[in-house]
């Protein structure tokens, strides 16, 4: 596509990094149709290669219904199991990731240069 409309409409290729599974490319490129809001928030990535697709963690289903609301499942059973009104609004607006005892990661955690260490060497 001619340049202009790269900086402007969501293209091919950055739905393409939205959609794909490797670290660099998690939570970015959200634009449905104008990519410049990315661009504007910081979560805009150009496509460095051609991504993985797929989810990070498996749904282990085909059944329809529970692809389309598994998320909102997680966010719930999340919700209920917070002991405090911090830890509730955590999950609630917190980033993807998030946990009130620090047992998961947030993508800018997994793409922190000690995050990489701490994997390394733990396999």
């Amino acid at each position: 596509m001619p340049y202009l409309l790269e900086l402007v409409l969501n293209t091919p290729s950055h739905h393409r990094v939205h959609h794909g599974s490797e670290i660099k490319y998690l939570d970015r490129n959200h634009a449905g149709i104008l990519i410049i809001w990315d661009r504007i928030f910081g979560t805009f990535v150009e496509e460095a290669e051609t991504p993985t697709y797929g989810l990070t963690r498996n749904i282990d289903t085909y059944n329809p219904f529970k692809i389309a609301f598994s998320e909102w499942r997680d966010i719930f059973t999340d919700l209920r199991k917070s002991r405090s009104l911090p830890h509730f609004f955590g999950y609630l607006f917190g980033p993807p990731g998030w946990s009130h005892d620090g047992t998961r990661w947030t993508t800018a955690q997994l793409r922190s240069p000690s995050t990489k260490i701490q994997i390394t060497n733990s396999n």
